[in-house]
């Protein structure tokens, strides 16, 4: 099989995929006092003891030693960040399409559920007027996080008002076939890290690509092997990158060819490059934007850069939890529905590529200074003045549509 379809069934498949059985969302209850507590370090401390705490009771219920518990931004500064994404989202809409239009949500992948109280909470609050015409739809391939984002409307009497605002569409969004012609925001906070990816290596003399596949022999062992027949879907990614891309991006042939061919003839040198990986589910995401959602404008949030990641070009960290510890491996072809796999994204290619199929324009920024302009930070300042919500994550970049 291609090895997109392998990590997509690794991730995604509704029996064994990572997210269907093993992923845990951490939630650590209450939200923090950022404004009490002394330092980074000190949150640090804290964020420990709820992360043991958490982890302490779900053993209580079931022991669990491989369980795959991470956390989001949305998560560990709530309220704080989900007003941010609001604040931006109600303040377009009324400069756009209000008072034409309802204000449409639709956010992919929503986790436990956190940004969407977040979001509906705050315009409730502070604009009931919008909150009246505001629908929020969740499009969740996971039937078991899709379970877990409807008991959030019941977990508390403020957020069952929510229920008549709220859809949760329990399908995947490269199945999705209903045209929707109305304005609408489509919000993907570490969604396209999570998306598969084609592996393509290169001859260093031809420079013909040829694109990575997963031999599964009778043992269940996985073999990597690569050929030159490409499948269309990578083929139209190259040929959209190179006709789309404004500027310069690394891949396995930039550089000197004479020096590359140098390389490449020494005694013992591989005859192909080090793998390249394209996000050609991402380009079939904005496939869908471009052909259902026409008059969508897109918030986007995810890693331009991750550590530990495989050899390669923008290649994945593959990952899992072993008794509560963080365990990294370095390839891809691993025991399908144990292993996160997630990849960094090269914004100025996603960014080209995205217009080039959508005929949108966007803008990328880092994801403070999205921060910074949206977020009322001081809600999120310790008392030494430093400032956790802007200084993690600082590998995540943030692109909008421009109307």
């Amino acid at each position: 099989m291609l090895l997109r379809d392998f990590i997509e069934d690794s991730l995604y498949n509704p029996h064994y995929g990572y997210f269907s059985n093993r992923a845990v969302i951490f939630n650590p209850g209450d939200p923090f006092d950022f404004n009490s507590i002394r330092d980074e370090l000190e949150f640090h401390k804290v964020l420990a003891k709820r992360y043991t705490e958490f982890e302490d009771e779900l053993d209580a219920k079931e022991y669990d030693e491989a369980r795959q518990l991470w956390h989001t931004p949305t998560e560990l500064f709530r309220p704080y960040y989900g007003e941010a994404i609001a604040r931006y989202l109600v303040t377009n809409y009324k400069l756009t399409h209000h008072p034409f239009h309802d204000l449409i949500i639709y956010e992919l992948g929503a986790g436990n559920g956190t940004l969407m109280l977040n979001v509906l909470d705050y315009i409730r609050d502070v604009h009931p007027d919008v909150y009246e015409r505001t629908q929020y739809k969740i499009i969740e391939i996971s039937s078991a996080l899709a379970s877990l984002q409807s008991s959030q409307l019941t977990s508390s009497a403020a957020a069952r008002g929510h229920e008549k605002h709220l859809e949760i569409i329990n399908q995947s969004i490269f199945n999705w076939n209903i045209y929707v012609g109305a304005p609408c925001y489509f919000v993907a906070l570490e969604v396209f890290d999570n998306f598969a990816h084609d592996a393509i290596r290169y001859d260093p003399f031809t420079e013909e690509p040829l694109q990575g596949m997963v031999l599964v022999d009778n043992d269940g062992d996985f073999f990597e092997f690569y050929t030159k027949h490409m499948d269309p879907v990578v083929n139209r990614f190259l040929r959209l990158r190179h006709s789309a891309c404004r500027r310069p991006f690394q891949h396995p042939l930039s550089g000197s060819r004479t020096i590359r061919k140098f390389k490449a003839g020494l005694p013992l040198a591989p005859n192909l490059t080090v793998p390249e990986y394209v996000p050609t589910r991402l380009m079939q995401f904005f496939d869908v934007l471009s052909n259902y959602f026409p008059q969508h404008q897109l918030v986007a949030c995810d890693f331009n850069d991750l550590p530990d990641r495989i050899a390669g070009y923008q290649s994945p960290v593959v990952s899992t939890r072993h008794k509560r510890r963080p365990v990294t491996v370095t390839t891809p072809l691993v025991q399908q529905g144990y292993f996160d796999i997630f990849f960094p994204s090269d914004f100025n290619v996603v960014e080209d590529m995205y217009s080039a199929i959508t005929g949108k324009l966007t803008r990328v920024m880092s994801q403070k200074e999205f921060l910074e302009r949206w977020a009322y930070t001081e809600d999120t300042r310790t008392l030494s003045g430093e400032n956790p919500m802007l200084e993690w994550y600082k590998n995540a970049s943030t692109m909008l549509g421009v109307t």
